[in-house]
């Protein structure tokens, strides 16, 4: 679940097909509320059980903070200072199955952390890690502490794994292979972990894969289906009534009856589940409130980051992630991604009433840790094209500082409240408090079990080998990546453009190719990355509720800062056949995509005359 982004009210011109299929079967065993990496793949896994699961988002799919994550998939080395072992574990396994899984998206990513001492924080580390608490002044760790932690973290990557072991340097080695780091390290240790650079196609690719598995047990069962939309709300529950005919469940045949809404049209409809599922992150509490039964689970902590057009810091990255504790005891990360540097990150408690929004402080922090290890590398405002920020969905953490708050997640399970006369028996809610990218599947597979179980099922099918969307047949080569972008070209599409359709859909690009191929088509004039029958493409197949999803989460035009009134109104022109949009609400999209792009994302785009 997204944070509101002041979306324009008037509705599409004809009902959206993804609020036509809830409305025509207003019923589903399960109900998943929250469309980020959690949420979907759940909807994912149930529809591969033959469970009918729906979903709804009130905002866009990955646009909270799914969306605005670090973009790693790592096993999360710092959480061995929590006692966190489970966490390290799993997460370690799996960074290693994503990268076999989804491999289109999930790529290794070599991390170097500069250290500045040898035993510093030997002392402090056993405090911190039996009160979960900074004693005193921050102490930055040593290499002392950093070869233990790296030791252990080799040990969890030993099954499955094939990332390399960590590697120490001493200084005057790192400095030849880094010379622009600070020159008073001591020590540099370089280890392995993964990274992904498309957060919100891959949670695009893992709905759409949970999709066609209800669309493949419909064929064979005639009744079940996985149904989902984008910007549909939960607005209430109103009760339970007993279930009907096929659906009733180990739950005792009992359903709750919630309102939702279609956010672009304004249309309120009733819907029935069994098991309603709260995967809204940061929300869970704001969700269950609307549901009737208030909770505090929630604890959650923002976190926002910066990406530069700075040719000499990503020189100076040298194709690495630099990782490493900054002076407060903050661990930060500064990291190339294509031709930008992205660095984060913050971790302060959220105020849920507020916008989480990259504050002036905070980027006066990120140039801080810039110069701490790079201070021969200037930075200025003028060269960040990019900012975001989200609310991690952390459990409630009272006194605990949110550097040391679990990144484990748990799930809760109550009854639905006071059912109505003649209902028999109460519908399950199980909500969501927690979770973290690397983990998602893991976590998904563990949800869904609950699910199975309060539904009387058993599991079908295991995801931990199955390959996601466009990862299917993924090369696993360089040289195979030569093969498939040669022999997609074609009179019109050159290898540029190839290359770009395979790295945005992985091995869907076929799908995309057999589609372009099957009209006159032509590049925009505004950017050379999209195409007139692309996003005729998106249009049709990816559930485009708004011009900003084109810019933000179906491409990464926003990220890179590549976004400019004349791309603003063709973009716009072009959606607006397929999406039924008038003049006027062409032009609301347009005002819409620029005001959430200046006040999420620190980005001016100067309006275009039409």
């Amino acid at each position: 679940m997204g944070q509101k982004d002041s979306s324009p009210t008037p509705g599409p011109a004809t009902e959206r097909a993804s609020v036509q299929k809830l409305r025509t079967r207003r019923h589903a065993q399960v109900l998943i509320i929250g469309g980020g990496i959690n949420g979907v793949g759940t909807f994912r896994d149930l529809a591969l059980q033959g469970v009918d699961v729906a979903l709804v988002e009130r905002g866009d799919y990955c646009q909270g903070a799914s969306g605005a994550s670090s973009h790693m998939i790592h096993g999360g080395i710092r959480y061995l200072e929590n006692g966190e072992f489970r966490l390290v574990r799993e997460s370690v396994v799996e960074r290693n199955r994503l990268l076999r899984i989804a491999p289109h998206y999930v790529k290794p990513l070599r991390t170097t952390i500069p250290i500045f001492s040898t035993f510093s924080g030997v002392l402090a580390a056993p405090l911190r890690f039996l009160t979960h608490k900074q004693q005193g002044a921050p102490k930055e760790r040593g290499a002392f502490l950093i070869k233990l932690g790296l030791s252990m973290y080799d040990f969890f990557s030993r099954d499955g794994g094939t990332v390399p072991r960590h590697q120490f340097r001493g200084r005057k080695r790192a400095l030849a292979e880094l010379p622009r780091l600070h020159p008073g390290i001591k020590y540099a240790a370089t280890y392995f972990d993964a990274s992904v650079h498309n957060p919100e196609r891959l949670t695009l690719d893992v709905l759409q894969d949970g999709e066609k598995a209800g669309a493949e047990k419909a064929g064979a069962a005639g009744s079940l289906s996985a149904r989902a939309s984008n910007y549909v709300s939960l607005v209430s529950m109103k009760g339970m009534k007993g279930a009907t005919g096929a659906s009733s469940t180990a739950t005792g045949g009992a359903s709750s009856t919630v309102q939702l809404r279609d956010e672009l049209s304004g249309e309120v409809f009733d819907f029935t589940a069994d098991v309603v599922v709260n995967t809204t992150g940061a929300w869970v509490d704001q969700t269950n409130q609307a549901m009737g039964a208030a909770s505090s689970f929630m604890g959650g902590t923002k976190g926002s980051h910066i990406v530069l057009d700075h040719p000499e810091l990503l020189e100076a990255c040298h194709g690495r992630e630099i990782f490493f504790e900054h002076t407060d005891g903050r661990i930060v990360l500064i990291y190339p991604m294509g031709d930008r540097v992205l660095v984060g990150t913050t971790d302060v408690d959220a105020d849920m009433a507020e916008d989480a929004v990259c504050t002036d402080a905070e980027i006066d922090y990120f140039f801080e840790l810039i110069g701490h290890v790079f201070p021969g590398v200037a930075v200025d405002r003028g060269q960040i094209v990019y900012t975001f920020s989200g609310v991690r969905p952390l459990p409630k953490h009272d006194a605990t500082q949110p550097g040391f708050v679990s990144r484990d997640y748990r799930i809760e399970r109550r009854a639905s409240s006071a059912p109505e006369a003649g209902a028999s028996g109460g519908a399950v809610v199980l909500s969501l408090v927690g979770g973290k990218w690397t983990t998602f599947r893991a976590l998904a597979e563990h949800l869904s079990n609950d699910v199975l179980a309060e539904l009387g099922m058993e599991r079908k099918v295991s995801t931990a080998k199955l390959a996601i969307g466009g990862g299917a047949g993924f090369p696993d080569s360089e040289d195979g990546i030569q093969r498939w972008i040669k022999a997609h070209m074609s009179a019109g599409r050159d290898a540029a453009r190839v290359t770009g359709l395979l790295t945005r859909y992985g091995t869907r690009a076929e799908e995309v190719i057999a589609f372009l191929d099957r009209a006159p088509d032509r590049l925009l004039h505004s950017t050379r990355e999209l195409s007139v029958r692309e996003l005729e493409f998106m249009a049709q197949n990816e559930q485009i509720g708004h011009l900003i999803d084109v810019l933000i989460r179906r491409t990464s035009l926003a990220f890179r800062g590549l976004v400019t009134g004349e791309l603003l109104n063709e973009v716009a022109d072009i959606l607006s056949g397929p999406l039924g949009w008038d003049i006027a609400t062409r032009a609301s999209e347009i005002s819409h995509a620029q005001e959430v792009l200046k006040r999420f994302h620190g980005v001016r785009v100067h309006s275009l005359v039409a």
